[in-house]
């Protein structure tokens, strides 16, 4: 039968695709079933049901939307964590990376930590799900439902003037269209529900918050942060800002102190979209949740010129479908919501939606980090701790803060650390072969001595010419085209690393720590701090962007994304939190929209 007479949609066949290896399923010669227009219809899709995608079914669904989230992965309940009891002896490899991981997911082990048998099943098999590299990159996900907000760092600060301005002073990238004023309401609002642990401090460059108490410093911490106070200026030494509960909070418990948080957590001690935001979605009996749903693309109507829904590949059987909504949210990850995009094309998007810029794919950015320092504290002995705190230490950004003093020659944005003190464990005893019996078992039993240890996290800088591309010629099992990557740090951050180091250093001797050792990884590659971000960037026009400064796509309008993607920049910060923050307006806005019959 010929392609013409199959009963095939005319977007579908305007793709050009090639032939799919054998086993796998031609997305764009399958018969497409709706099972019912009206089965299918919702008022709002969201896909992705990660950090963005759980404030989106939960802001949508509380505003009254019958909503729709899709999810690629298997379906997850809070709770359904199943080595989170588990100890490091009851697994097969005492905790390491299994040759099996090795294997099957060699770029998701790139990290080095996290493929262990304790957290390897919340992340892709990287045969089923390839990629290709033109330049290094790490893209490390997990298809389940929850994503990323199961496994991510939990590190949660605010952007602000210095970050929204920075574009427009220095000439990288284009402009924000928003400035702190415009999203401080909304950092409130998601600060609120998610429980974020943390101390206002007054600090211009980092914004003070709605904090739950913070998770105190331990004597060497503090002991530093007296010493680095007294001599410095402009640096502070701070209590980390974090999405984990030092009390119980909205229904949720408090952390038990396990440090456990990448396995998920029973309790509920950390803000994930499980344990927070679609359980209130759920609440208001209007969430519909679809595993295992590969969205494709977004379908776009010419007559409207809106979009008026999304094509889905059923990931078990293969089945084409498509969901109808008025409001679509693409909140995927940086990468996978803008590769849906450049996959929905149209005679008025041939090169992807949104995509009237051309910049759709590029001004791909993530943090630069292992570089900074740690040492030994040759006091103390008589003072402990208890418990596995989650979190650590924090010092803000005190570079180009706009001011002579911290204005650098060679660089421009800046850098924070984390990090912490501890005392070294029983591991220490792991290489004294020599040692053994009764005096090595009672050295083990005695807390060895303290070392503290910070790193940075660098401003990675929008150049267009790092991007993501798709690759037609290297489909996925789906028959979909898999994406490329072709993105590398550049002068700028190289010559951010040697102060990011220097600084390091400096800190910890002005500390009193002893032994001070530098490190700076030269191989780290971007995407390997898994912040990735600025794929379908917001700006000022159509002209210089893929969204408006609502999230909106550029010529459909009822098209949000609020994942990574739409970064201008990536300031030095986690970003997490500034994704909840502006995915929590773009629904608001949305909403209001709806209402006044504008999408």
């Amino acid at each position: 039968m010929l392609i013409a007479d199959s009963g095939i949609p005319d977007a579908l066949l305007a793709h050009d695709y090639p032939a799919c290896p054998a086993g796998t399923i031609p997305f764009h010669i399958m018969n497409v079933s709706t099972k019912g227009t009206a089965a299918h219809t919702y008022d709002a899709i969201v896909v992705g049901s990660g950090i963005s995608g759980g404030w989106a079914a939960k802001e949508l669904t509380e505003k009254g939307l019958n909503t729709l989230v899709l999810e690629r992965g298997r379906d997850v309940k809070h709770g359904d964590y199943p080595t989170a009891m588990m100890e490091k002896w009851e697994f097969p490899g005492r905790d390491t990376i299994s040759q099996e991981s090795l294997e099957r997911k060699p770029k998701q082990s790139r990290t080095g930590y996290t493929t262990r048998e304790s957290t390897a099943h919340w992340f892709v098999d990287d045969v089923d799900n390839p990629y290709s590299e033109d330049k290094a990159f790490d893209w490390c996900r997990g298809y389940h439902v929850g994503g990323r907000s199961l496994m991510w760092g939990r590190q949660s600060y605010r952007l602000g003037d210095l970050d929204f301005e920075a574009n427009a002073k220095d000439g990288f990238g284009t402009d924000w269209p928003v400035r702190y004023q415009e999203i401080k309401p909304w950092y409130d609002h998601v600060e609120k529900f998610a429980g974020i642990s943390g101390k206002n401090e007054g600090l211009p460059q980092l914004p003070d918050g709605e904090f739950l108490p913070p998770f105190e410093m331990n004597v060497l911490e503090e002991h530093v942060r007296d010493r680095i106070a007294k001599k410095f200026s402009d640096r502070q030494l701070i209590n980390a800002r974090v999405a984990n509960l030092s009390q119980p909070h909205n229904g949720r418990g408090g952390c038990q102190f396990r440090a456990r948080c990448s396995r998920g957590c029973p309790y509920g001690a950390y803000f994930s979209s499980n344990s927070s935001t679609l359980p209130a979605a759920y609440a208001t009996k209007k969430l519909t949740l679809r595993p295992f749903s590969i969205v494709t693309e977004v379908i776009y109507d010419a007559n409207t010129n809106k979009a008026k829904g999304v094509r889905i590949i059923d990931a078990e059987s293969g089945e084409a479908m498509e969901y109808y909504a008025k409001v679509i949210f693409l909140c995927a990850s940086a990468i996978a919501s803008t590769s849906i995009l450049m996959n929905s094309k149209s005679d008025r998007f041939p090169n992807g939606m949104g995509n009237d810029s051309g910049e759709l794919g590029h001004n791909l950015m993530d943090h630069h980090f292992k570089v900074g320092a740690s040492g030994r504290y040759d006091g103390f002995r008589d003072i402990y701790y208890k418990g596995r705190r989650p979190t650590s230490i924090y010092i803000p950004r005190f570079r180009n803060l706009g001011d002579a003093a911290s204005k650098q020659k060679d660089y421009v944005r800046g850098f924070g650390y984390q990090g912490g003190g501890s005392r070294s464990n029983w591991t220490r005893g792991v290489a004294e072969l020599a040692r053994f019996g009764a005096d090595l078992k009672a050295d083990m039993f005695a807390p060895g001595e303290w070392r503290m240890g910070i790193g940075s996290w660098g401003e990675h800088l929008p150049y267009h010419e790092n991007r993501m591309y798709l690759n037609h010629d290297k489909v996925d099992k789906w028959g979909m085209p898999t994406v490329t990557f072709d993105c590398e740090f550049k002068e700028n951050e190289r010559n951010m690393r040697k102060d990011m180091q220097a600084s390091a250093i400096e800190m910890l001797d002005t500390g009193g720590l002893e032994d001070i050792t530098g490190f700076d990884d030269p191989t780290s590659a971007p995407g390997l701090c898994i912040h990735e971000m600025g794929t379908a960037r917001m700006g000022t026009s159509s002209k210089n962007s893929v969204l408006n400064g609502n999230n909106q796509v550029h010529g459909a309008s009822n098209v949000f994304v609020t994942d990574g993607a739409f970064m201008a920049s990536s300031a030095c910060v986690n970003p997490s939190l500034t994704y909840m923050a502006f995915t929590a307006r773009a629904a608001d806005h949305a909403v209001n929209e709806l209402k006044s019959l504008n999408i």
